[in-house]
């Protein structure tokens, strides 16, 4: 792990009308870090995700990627991130491996067929990558999503409640990609399994109304005290 920050937050509010998603949010993590973001329902998770990503913008406040400030240089941000959330971001109409052709080209990756054609044999989609998405089950449309985000190889990876929708098998290949691009690159994960995630994470932190009730490295925190502080903010939602 890194001594930079390849993600540094500060003072990061997003208020939609006079509600405020996240108020004076401020944390760093590390090169290599492995963040996973815990907290209820309405807490600004989704939200602070999206702007780290440079889907939306903060209200105020800044916040830089591997030293890169998001809001002055958002297509250089992007460059360097992959994103799997909810929505898979993938065009139904095509096939598997033309809409992984589609993202190589737009990030200029070399020799992008042999890239395409690595990334479906590891999701375990070769063998359908001439059907369109839209014949996809939920688990294989995931899968294909998790190679869309790491086709152009990013150093920061941002996970919105990844497991949702995978079958177990689904999950054993997510795990096992997950591991094998581990090294080397920043993960910053949303999850509501306080288990997984603190597995998976060597930071952990926790949102409550938009503010940050806890953070820490691994290292350093007591398990049974921070699952304490995660449950006493399940009924801080505001779904």
């Amino acid at each position: 792990m890194g001594t930079a920050a390849a993600v540094e937050v500060t003072k990061l509010t997003k208020a939609f009308g006079t509600r405020k998603a996240l108020d004076q949010v401020s944390f760093e993590v590390p090169e290599g870090a492995f963040l996973s973001i815990f907290g209820p329902n309405g807490a600004g998770k989704t939200t602070l995700l999206r702007i780290l990503s440079t889907l939306t913008r903060a209200t105020s406040g800044s916040a830089r990627l591997l030293g890169t400030d998001i809001k002055k240089e958002p297509d250089k941000v992007r460059e360097h991130i992959g994103l799997i959330s909810h929505s898979s971001m993938l065009y139904p109409d095509l096939t598997a491996e033309e809409n992984l052709m589609l993202i190589a080209r737009l990030y200029g990756v070399e020799h992008a067929h042999d890239r395409v054609l690595e990334m479906l044999e590891l999701v375990e989609l070769k063998h359908r990558r001439d059907d369109q998405v839209r014949t996809f089950s939920r688990g294989m449309t995931q899968r294909l999503s998790i190679a869309r985000a790491l086709i152009h190889d990013p150093a920061v990876v941002f996970l919105d409640e990844p497991y949702s929708g995978l079958d177990p098998h689904a999950v054993e290949i997510f795990d096992s990609l997950i591991a094998s691009v581990r090294v080397g690159r920043t993960f910053v994960m949303v999850s509501h399994d306080l288990g997984k995630g603190f597995a998976m994470c060597s930071h952990a932190l926790v949102l409550a109304r938009g503010k940050v009730v806890a953070f820490d490295s691994k290292e350093a925190i007591d398990l049974e005290e921070f699952s304490q502080v995660y449950a006493k903010t399940v009924g801080m939602g505001v779904a």
